[in-house]
């Protein structure tokens, strides 16, 4: 199984000889809604589009998880699993072979991965996005990936987990609390899948952020801190930090596991 970050909360998942392309942001700038002077994120270069992509998994209908440029460069004959609200967007751009997920729905990746929806992140006050579980079908390690620190209770259930992508920073804004909660939902959740492997996400990488939203956002939290939560908790989840466009290949343990 081998991981790729493209920056930001885009990843390339290699498993079961598949080729999973995970929200990606990849060319040009994050804008929200078109107002720049609220927030932009760009980046010094644009990332490569990766090449022989079996699947294109969305989490979110938000710009950063599904970034309209970059969905218009890649091929739209692309199987795409999604949210309702990603999904939305990749029909709007005609892309022919989209799968919804509702929280609780599975699909499978010509019988060799197994993706199943959980409650992600709240968008809103009436909308929550999806987390997924990632099932390499011939070796049952598993994949878990939530992009804001949102995790849902009912992932217990598939525990233990092999993998974990999630945040470890905090971002909050004044009056409307947490946007990704990082350090004390991040160690909650190894507790309760007990990862081997945990990898941050939302991180800015090589991206700059500007516009008022940023002004107003508070950050806090690093790895290394995170790394220090796990000793206090005598936790033997192993920190992962790649750097943006490095492939991996993730160092696992072959255990049973069933979603």
């Amino acid at each position: 199984m081998f991981l790729t970050w493209l920056d930001s909360n885009s990843w390339l998942l290699e498993i079961g000889s598949k080729r999973i392309l995970i929200d990606p942001w990849l060319v040009g700038s994050l804008i929200f809604s078109n107002l720049d002077w609220l927030f932009k994120g760009s980046r010094s270069q644009n990332r490569p589009i990766p090449d022989n992509i079996d699947l294109i998994l969305l989490s979110q209908g938000l710009e950063d998880h599904a970034h309209p440029p970059t969905l218009k460069l890649l091929d739209r004959n692309i199987k795409v699993v999604a949210s309702p609200n990603a999904a939305k967007v990749v029909q709007q751009l005609g892309y022919t072979q989209v799968t919804v997920l509702a929280h609780g729905e599975t699909f499978t990746l010509d019988n060799q991965v197994e993706i199943k929806a959980f409650p992600g992140s709240p968008i809103g006050p009436t909308l929550v996005e999806n987390s997924y579980l990632l099932k390499e079908l011939e070796s049952g390690l598993i994949v878990y990936y939530e992009p804001h620190g949102y995790h849902s209770p009912e992932l217990k259930q598939a525990a233990p987990i092999d993998v974990v992508i999630t945040p470890f920073i905090d971002m909050t804004l004044p009056l409307l609390g947490s946007i990704i909660k990082g350090q004390n939902s991040a160690l909650e959740v190894v507790k309760s899948l007990q990862p081997q492997v945990i990898l941050p996400t939302a991180a800015g990488g090589d991206v700059a952020f500007e516009g008022l939203l940023m002004k107003l956002i508070q950050t806090k939290g690093t790895a290394e801190e995170f790394r220090s939560l796990l000793e206090k908790n005598n936790l033997s989840t192993r920190i992962l930090e790649p750097k943006p466009g490095d492939r991996f290949e993730l160092p696992l343990e072959k255990r049973a596991l069933a979603i």
